[in-house]
């Protein structure tokens, strides 16, 4: 029970999370730009990236084909390795949201595979 409740919270906590990232890449744009720019990622990657991350909590949540969430669990944790490295690297001190959407990442991941929703 208490794995279902952990996978349940993580997951949740995930979605809340890259839903946050990308209402801020389409309705933040310039800001988003500026931290692109400043972190020296090409600003052409802020729309692909927030629709990949629509897509993969659509493959999380929808549950429809196990290697496809695999992918979308693989994208999360990529991109939130990658957006940790590139906030320490810069020291704008914006790598702890990183952090914790890579904890999210993992609990959701691996509680998932025992609880099977």
């Amino acid at each position: 029970m208490a794995k279902k409740i952990l996978y349940w919270v993580s997951t949740g906590m995930l979605t809340l999370i890259m839903f946050f990232s990308v209402y801020n890449y389409f309705f933040n744009h310039q800001a988003i730009v500026d931290f692109f720019v400043n972190m020296g990622y090409p600003t052409y990657l802020i729309y692909p990236l927030a629709i990949a991350k629509i897509l993969g909590l659509v493959a999380v949540w929808g549950n429809f084909s196990k290697s496809l969430k695999e992918w979308a669990y693989a994208g999360f944790f990529f991109n939130t390795v990658l957006a940790f490295f590139a906030h320490y690297m810069v020291s704008d001190g914006e790598h702890m949201g990183a952090v914790i959407a890579f904890i999210m990442v993992l609990l959701s991941y691996f509680t998932g595979k025992e609880v099977r929703p």
